[in-house]
């Protein structure tokens, strides 16, 4: 397809879905000072043993003192109210700026969650159906082929589709795309050889990909993707703005979340936390990016205006912790905060309900654990837990709660990590800059999960 077809086709596809939405935030014409979380006050932790509460906290800060991370910041809320929140180390390693409550971290992953909740507000005001072709908004997809079988010599034999994928794959990693992060597939070799995930714009990602066979049929497995930044694109088309203000629009000012963007102002420069990853030659934990370029897989790490590149949607956002709170918090309440209603309750459901069959495992990113993977599910970019037992939890003793089965989560590439669990009526955040590879293995998800379950009391 020529960029003249590839265009008209977008066009016809924006006249016919519609350009712009309602606006949650012009309609109640939000501009008022963030009242939660109050990061310097905590309740009594009703609920919770004090001191397995200092416990968690001072477990938390061992991390430093260990050193595996520079720098950490965790908050727990329970009900609605603060229970934990601590932070230690530093966030500029130079001049020895400690981690502090304005801190700005690179999320990675974690922006796929905030995703979810616009594509979730165009679904519920009918902008498109679960069972919509992925093609009826990128029709450069309609002729997607899909691998066949592949050697380990490179060669390999396609097939055509044997139907479209639909956005309900696309939005739970069952459509089939590759991601270039890992894999040896040829799909994923291709997303590596060409760069995608480094693409100027939307617009020449969609076209990337469009030149990529899928990993296989959809709906056939479950294979952690870039499906999320063709969301992103999928919400520009059919909104008419970009991704950065669409989000901004209809989710971080109606919520106050005023440091979730797409880059950091040269105002706020000064707040990034740095980035530390183990060097692959001398195995020492440094700050990105390295002198040796070649070891700079991520690129740039400033996160100024002038350096981003394409927004997205599935891993370009920075945030604070109070920040990503507001967020939590809203989906905690059924998708309301301090009366913005941001999505609907229903919405909000069929985002986090589990969509995979039982030969449908998460088995890559962003768990909560890398054991037992049977047990975690995927609904609407967020996962999911499906099942459990004590040994998911890992808390030794039995009387204690565990996470409850209906829990979501996800993480990010840096190390920041998040979980809501409704039925026990909490959320937990963990803000690191720490990339693991080469170094020892550290697992802040496990660790704050057990001690916040010791904590509870049943």
């Amino acid at each position: 397809m020529n960029q003249a077809k590839s265009a008209l086709k977008i066009a016809l596809c924006i006249a016919i879905l519609g350009v712009g939405v309602t606006s949650y935030a012009k309609e109640l014409k939000v501009d008022k000072a963030v009242a939660f979380p109050d990061l310097s006050t905590k309740s009594a932790g009703a609920g919770f043993e004090p001191e397995k509460i200092t416990a968690l906290e001072n477990r938390m800060r061992q991390f430093v003192s260990d050193g595996d991370t520079m720098g950490i910041a965790t908050l727990l809320v329970h009900d609605g109210k603060v229970v934990s929140h601590m932070q230690a180390g530093v966030r500029d390693i130079m001049d020895g700026t400690p981690i502090e409550q304005d801190t700005i971290y690179r999320i990675y992953s974690m922006t796929k969650p905030i995703t979810g909740v616009a594509m979730m507000q165009l679904h519920e005001q009918g902008k498109f159906s679960l069972d919509d072709p992925v093609s009826k908004f990128i029709p450069e997809f309609e002729g997607l082929d899909v691998v066949k079988s592949y050697e380990k010599d490179g060669s390999f034999e396609l097939e055509p589709l044997e139907r479209q994928p639909t956005m309900r794959e696309l939005m739970s990693h069952t459509a089939g795309f590759a991601y270039g992060l890992y894999g040896r597939d040829p799909s994923n070799l291709a997303f590596m050889k060409q760069g995608v995930l480094g693409s100027a714009n939307l617009q020449k990602f969609i076209d990337n990909v469009a030149t990529i066979p899928l990993m296989h049929q959809p709906g056939k497995h479950w294979f952690y993707s870039a499906s999320v930044d063709i969301q992103g694109a999928i919400i520009e088309r059919i909104t008419g703005m970009t991704l950065g203000e669409y989000l901004s629009t209809e989710i971080f000012k109606p919520l106050g979340m005023p440091d979730t963007a797409f880059y950091v102002p040269s105002d706020k420069a000064d707040r990034l936390a740095d980035v530390f990853a183990y060097h692959p030659e001398t195995k020492k934990f440094q700050r990105l990016p390295f002198v040796e370029k070649k070891y700079n897989i991520l690129g740039d790490m400033s996160y100024k205006k002038e350096t981003r590149r394409m927004e997205s949607g599935g891993g370009g956002l920075v945030s604070t912790l109070a920040d990503y709170a507001r967020f939590c918090q809203m989906l905690a309440n059924g998708g309301e905060l301090d009366g913005v209603r941001v999505m609907t309750a229903a919405s909000l459901e069929l985002m986090i309900t589990n969509v995979l069959r039982a030969d449908q495992n998460v088995n890559v990113a962003g768990t909560l654990t890398e054991a037992e993977t049977d047990k975690l599910g995927f609904g609407l970019n967020v996962g999911t837990i499906r099942s459990l037992d004590r040994s998911l939890d890992r808390s030794v003793d039995a009387s204690k709660p565990v996470m409850s089965v209906g829990s979501y989560y996800w993480g990010g590439a840096a190390g920041t990590w998040f979980w809501i669990d409704p039925a026990n009526k909490l959320y937990f955040i963990g803000m690191v800059q720490r990339f693991p590879q080469g170094g020892p293995k550290v697992d802040f998800r496990g660790v704050s999960r057990t001690l916040v379950y010791d904590a509870l009391v049943k």
